[in-house]
């Protein structure tokens, strides 16, 4: 990407970026010249303390306080990346979903783009010009119902609520995108599809196999690399992506079936 997209001199907010797609997202737009500051609940090694804020974005607290940041550090932001997401919700369908999980899937997936985006996008408009990405997930169109439903669902929130920022901020010179990732090759997932392996009896790629299987198939062969989703988001980010706003944009090797 370099050479091709720059993002420099861009001030950028990227959530969640210390490990997988959300490292690999902070170091390409650091590679292509942002000024970047991330947030976890702490912060590893390879990180500095001027480009890390450690906020559980979970809690209204914990996004007002990476706002805060934001305008002390970068003195505003031009891009904002919501990467946080994931899920701890039990298997078992829809029955085995109380109150709690519920209320825990939405603070996660939903709220802290919300919440963010409340405290940071009126300067943007303000300043005539900003980008937002959502990442969602094709969980929202292809939910597996032993173990993601709450997780699709607060994902599926998260997109209809990016589609009607965009309608509302986009004429004031704010674009707002969504970036919508099938099976990312994380660290997490390598530990997954290890941990599927030894169940089974095979290896890792018949673990991966197991995972692939589960979502129907990936026509390519193999799930997404963080690098490829990174790459995705820097050009949504820069001005080569200039006129493109309130859509979404699927990187899942053609996981969804589509006509």
């Amino acid at each position: 990407m370099t050479g091709f997209v720059s993002l420099e001199g861009k001030r950028a907010l990227i959530t969640s970026g210390t490990r997988g797609a959300g490292a690999a997202t902070v170091a390409l737009f650091r590679e292509l010249g942002a000024r970047v500051l991330t947030s976890a609940r702490s912060r590893p090694d390879t990180l500095g303390e001027e480009m890390f804020v450690g906020a559980d974005l979970t809690t209204a607290e914990g996004c007002a306080t990476l706002a805060a940041a934001v305008r002390g550090r970068l003195g505003g932001v031009d891009v904002i990346v919501h990467m946080l997401g994931g899920s701890s919700s039990p298997a078992g369908g829809y029955a085995a979903l109380g109150d709690a999980d519920w209320t825990r899937e939405l603070d996660l997936n939903l709220m802290p783009a919300v919440r963010i985006d409340r405290e940071l996008v009126p300067a943007m408009v303000a300043q005539g010009h900003g980008v937002v990405i959502h990442v969602t997930s094709i969980q929202r169109q292809l939910p597996l119902p032993g173990a993601t439903t709450a997780y699709a669902a607060a994902k599926a929130a998260l997109s209809t609520y990016s589609k009607s920022l965009s309608k509302e901020v986009s004429p004031k010179g704010v674009r707002v995108v969504r970036v919508s990732p099938g099976w990312i090759e994380t660290e997490a997932a390598v530990r997954l599809a290890e941990r599927l392996a030894k169940e089974a009896g095979t290896d890792y790629e018949g673990g991966k196999r197991i995972i692939m299987d589960s979502l129907g198939g990936i026509p390519i062969g193999g799930p997404s690399k963080p690098e490829d989703v990174a790459n995705l988001i820097a050009f949504l980010a820069s001005d080569r992506a200039r006129t493109i706003t309130g859509t979404e944009y699927v990187i899942d090797g053609g996981t969804v079936p589509t006509a």
